[in-house]
């Protein structure tokens, strides 16, 4: 596949991305927020900072002066011997002056730059947290992980350097621009005279550059979402032999990330040049009508040699300070997809005064409750359905019929377009969230394994369990026998998504960490879909017992694990067709058993 080709396929297959430039005049105000995460040190680290610059900039402005007015102009031209030992020491002990503040500066501003980026890492991720299940519906986890870690990353050394360097620089260039026309004012004008132009210059390349770095991180973003997708897919990959065309994709993404880092760099590579330019014509005026005003004896020989020292010195902050705009440049490109996710509101939020419900019995209402996940197909339509208290209640219906967006209701991770969910008489947008989903333990057919212990993994839903209780649990679904199995039993390490243990296992350890979390509501949204029939067997045991006395929903393709189920509703397209208890429906002989029949003869055939 020709590499244009690659790259084309990659554009149409990322076309979904909600990566976007964002276009927003570069502004003080959005940076000025950036600089905020820095006020918990502004009593500390900054100030200690802000002093080693101090010193080390005004160390700096007065040697250059001890060297050319006073070594050469007095000390030199009267052959004042103590004069100059005495200069040359204050010079000597200067220089170590210099060095021991440049020491600390460096050792408070990594501190300083190395807090901030924790402070601001750790408020992204915990403000993502709380946002909705919509949010991560349209992102892709690599996306995410691109801003969390690259983008935060990329204000490192705006943060460690950036700051503190625009100070001292900014000191360094007021005072040396001071000097230098206290020296010659005329030669300073002369210099000065090319700054316009330099500006002007580098000013048109602002927006571009910005631009630029906007674009490697949108880049960064695809990449990391191929790389997320493809490491999690890698087994399907593999089965169908799709290594060379998954490199293809990755080839192409990977270039236009190294064309968009070559582009951004390009267009950085241009300050310095610039300036450079610009110092060289500086030091041309320099020697030119430097040695006129001499000639003239309008300048002393001393103060020419203190003006070159302050003209490089006026040059090197100039430098830094493109420098230092362009990690303001990248900064901002940044910190504009970070707020982008900070500002970010949670589409379920917490109402002021909400209430908590410490005693949940578990009466759930629908009441003519519409929702829809795209806002043009309704996944719900006006449906009005009763849970009591302690019954288990089961939904079935083909593939998109609504009942996992019945439970997703149910434990408000989305809110109805239309009509109200209640638990107990109370509206679920006025319920605490925190109080709500801690009555509430979900059990889904792809359960999540974190890595750690199966210990932990267990207890995840409740910390403070001791370890008998975890055991107990485990128990209770038939999962300690295969646990003792393993090598260290309840302390074996798994990893990330449990890898190493078969699809039951994985599931029995999600029905261990949800019994044990003791929920008023237990839902199982195709929780046995992966378990071969003797442990569901087990499980369909154990569940009698401790379901007794919670409301349960069951959401089942298999039917024969609902028989038992209080009441059962049938739905279709959004829409309840059906309810009642298992012979009822069977006497009914309408949709429940149709289904019913279609999967025995199913099962016969088989």
């Amino acid at each position: 596949m020709k590499r244009s080709e690659v790259k084309k396929n990659v554009l149409e297959r990322f076309n979904y991305s909600t990566d976007q430039a964002i276009e927003k005049p570069f502004n003080w105000s959005q940076m000025l927020r950036l600089f905020s995460y820095m006020k918990p040190y502004t009593k500390n680290l900054l100030p200690l900072s802000g002093f080693a610059v101090l010193i080390t900039t005004a160390v700096r402005l007065i040697i250059p002066i001890l060297i050319g007015v006073y070594t050469l102009d007095r000390a030199v031209k009267n052959k004042d011997t103590n004069l100059l030992v005495t200069l040359i020491s204050v010079i000597a002990g200067l220089y170590i002056l210099s060095y021991a503040a440049n020491i600390f500066r460096i050792k408070w501003m990594n501190e300083l730059g190395q807090n901030v980026i924790y402070d601001l890492r750790q408020h992204l991720f915990t403000h993502v947290q709380s946002l909705s299940h919509r949010f991560f519906d349209k992102r892709s986890a690599g996306s995410i992980l691109v801003r969390i870690m690259n983008d935060i990353n990329s204000l490192q050394e705006l943060f460690t350097n950036g700051v503190i360097n625009l100070l001292m620089d900014m000191i360094l260039l007021i005072g040396v621009i001071g000097i230098l026309f206290t020296l010659s004012p005329q030669l300073t004008l002369a210099i000065m005279i090319i700054l316009p132009i330099m500006f002007f210059i580098s000013t048109s390349l602002r927006k571009n550059i910005r631009r630029s770095w906007q674009m490697v991180r949108i880049k960064q973003a695809k990449l990391n979402s191929h790389l997320n997708e493809s490491i999690q897919g890698i087994r399907v990959t593999q089965s169908f032999t799709q290594e060379k065309e998954n490199m293809a994709f990755f080839d192409g993404i990977n270039n236009e990330n190294f064309e968009s880092w070559n582009d951004a760099s390009r267009k950085n590579a241009t300050f310095r040049p610039l300036v450079e330019m610009t110092n060289a014509v500086g030091t041309a005026v320099l020697l030119w009508y430097g040695s006129t005003l001499i000639q003239t004896d309008q300048l002393s020989l001393g103060e020419f040699v203190s003006f070159a020292f302050y003209l490089g010195m006026f040059w090197e902050p100039i430098s830094r300070l493109g420098q230092v705009y362009n990690q303001l440049l990248v900064g901002m490109a940044s910190s504009e997809r970070i707020f982008e996710f900070l500002d970010e509101k949670p589409i379920v939020d917490e109402r002021p005064g909400a209430v908590r419900l410490d005693d949940m019995k578990g009466h759930i209402e629908f009441d003519h409750v519409e929702f829809s996940y795209d806002e043009k197909r309704k996944a719900l339509k006006g449906i009005s359905l009763e849970m009591k208290a302690g019954q288990t209640v089961a939904l079935v219906g083909h593939t998109g019929s609504g009942k996992t967006t019945i439970a997703n209701l149910i434990s408000r991770f989305y809110d109805p377009t239309g009509g109200s969910v209640k638990i107990d008489g109370v509206d679920l947008r006025d319920l605490s969230i925190h109080s709500l989903r801690g009555n509430i333990s979900i059990v889904l057919q792809d359960t999540f394994i974190f890595s750690g212990t199966i210990m932990e993994n267990i207890r995840f839903g409740r910390p403070d369990a001791t370890d008998e209780e975890v055991i107990s649990a485990a128990k209770a679904v038939g999962a300690d026998d295969f646990i003792n199995r393993l090598s260290s039993g309840y302390q074996t390490e798994v990893e990330e998504r449990g890898n190493v243990l078969s699809v039951g296992e994985r599931q029995l350890l999600s029905f261990a960490r949800a019994l044990l979390a003791d929920p008023r509501i237990l839902i199982l949204d195709e929780a046995t879909a992966s378990i071969d029939t003797e442990t569901e067997m087990k499980i369909q045991e154990a569940l009698r017992t401790l379901l007794k006395g919670r409301t349960s929903i069951i959401i089942a393709h298999r039917l024969s694990t609902i028989r038992e189920a209080d009441r059962i509703f049938v739905l279709r397209q959004g829409e309840i067709l059906e309810e009642g208890s298992h012979s009822e429906l069977m006497n009914y002989k309408g949709e429940y058993y149709q289904l019913v029949k279609a999967q025995f003869n199913v099962q016969q055939a088989g």
